[in-house]
């Protein structure tokens, strides 16, 4: 079976897509849990989870050199990175606990495009101009989808993560239910050290392995890396993100990006109905699908029609490069939204279509107004995203406690009602 990126399950997008609610907890692009969290999360200068002793890791570790000789690895390879290596029991923890939370999709959609990360992807499109319409010209992928995976991936750099790779890799393969995978990630990280492209002390990630500007693991690495910058290195790890967008667009080439098209368009249809069949859009056109807009439907190529959310929510007419985004990360929720936030940056507008009212009677647009209220009122839920969890829950006991209410930390049409006076 081909584990994908998203079954592999990263760490960093979790904390890169948390909104104003989440710390950072685990949650990624790849994984069928999602947590969500913000550009306020931690920052990359947070330190390395700390190694302990284990007989029982340094056993396997010993063993793994010899099996890695044998693939072809050097000893002096294998000495240099496991130098400095060591068991990290926090990395077991997360990859224990990496299901626990998730989202809705309008959760992440608000996220994905929240006015921050909108205002973060602008400057980042204005200072890297001219390298991503480079990029752009080599390998046919738009800049804004760039850098919306930028964005979704490591908050445009700011978290690329502090975890050493080699550590990570070899506390899975020695204790993760999915060992076999993980050093096969581990070999591939070995690989990349002795081709010279990163030292050890700079191989560092997310607590999985996930590594750069665009969180690639080792085995994606090695398939798609590119040096754009000429300097006989694929460094995906610099503060230049330029090999690593550029590793991204190649990465998506491969996965059957189409220059010059879509990946998808918000649409209406006359009747709520999800009908999973790719049609040509001149079929759709005579179904009666239109733009969500009110326009007639682009043509981009054969295309499905979704309503993730039912009939009462969006529905998306999907093209072709909609899979190249499943083939970096399998994921609906982040295709759609990754998807979505790249609309957003090259200046479309927000989906027009209603997710509706969550368990509390409130709406996406209610609930942003809820965290605006309790801000001005002096409990900073830290942005106005709309999404609901630790940080405006937070805020909300604090009102309430404040306020002589009773204290449950739910945001709900009676707290909206009291916040308006």
């Amino acid at each position: 079976m081909k584990l994908t990126r998203r079954q592999v399950g990263l760490g960093l997008v979790g904390v890169s897509l948390t909104g104003c609610g989440e710390g950072a907890g685990f949650g990624t692009p790849r994984a069928a849990a999602i947590t969500l969290a913000s550009a306020s999360g931690p920052a990359a200068s947070e330190p390395a989870p700390a190694a302990v002793p284990d007989s029982g890791y340094e056993a396997w570790v010993r063993a793994f050199k010899t099996r890695a000789v044998a693939k072809g690895l050097s000893q002096a390879t294998l000495d240099a990175a496991f130098a400095a290596a060591g068991y990290l029991p926090e990395v077991i923890e997360k990859d224990q606990s990496q299901f626990q939370t998730r989202r809705t999709l309008e959760d992440y959609i608000a996220v994905a495009a929240s006015d921050a990360r909108l205002k973060a992807g602008a400057r980042k499109l204005k200072a890297h101009g001219r390298t991503l319409a480079r990029i752009e010209a080599r390998y046919g992928v738009q800049k804004e989808v760039l850098v919306a995976i930028w964005g979704m991936e490591s908050s445009f750099g700011a978290r690329r993560g502090t975890t050493p790779v080699i550590s990570a890799l070899s506390t899975l393969g020695y204790r993760s239910r999915r060992a076999a995978f993980f050093e096969t990630q581990l070999v591939a990280a070995l690989a990349i050290l002795q081709a010279g492209d990163i030292s050890p002390a700079k191989m560092t990630g997310s607590w999985a392995g996930a590594m750069g500007h665009t969180q690639f693991i080792p085995t994606t690495y090695q398939a798609h890396a590119v040096d754009f910058t000429g300097d006989g290195r694929r460094d995906i790890w610099s503060d230049d993100p330029t090999d690593a967008l550029a590793s991204t667009a190649n990465y998506l080439a491969h996965s059957g990006w189409q220059a010059g098209r879509l990946w998808g368009v918000e649409a209406w249809l006359p009747a709520g109905r999800d009908d999973l069949v790719t049609r040509t859009v001149a079929d759709w056109r005579a179904r009666g699908v239109t733009l969500a807009t009110g326009g007639a439907l682009p043509d981009h190529g054969p295309a499905t029609l979704i309503l993730p959310n039912g009939a009462g929510g969006p529905a998306f007419l999907l093209f072709g490069n909609y899979h190249a985004f499943r083939a970096y990360n399998d994921s609906m929720k982040y295709a759609l939204a990754v998807g979505h936030l790249a609309d957003r940056l090259a200046g479309g507008g927000p989906l027009k279509g209603n997710f509706g009212a969550d368990a509390q009677g409130l709406t996406l647009a209610e609930r942003k107004e809820m965290q605006a209220r309790l801000t001005r009122a002096g409990f900073d839920t830290q942005g106005t995203d709309g999404v609901i969890g630790d940080k405006t829950t937070a805020a909300i006991r604090g009102y309430e406690r404040a306020r002589g209410l009773a204290e449950t930390g739910i945001a709900s049409q009676a707290l909206l009602a009291h916040l308006r006076g």
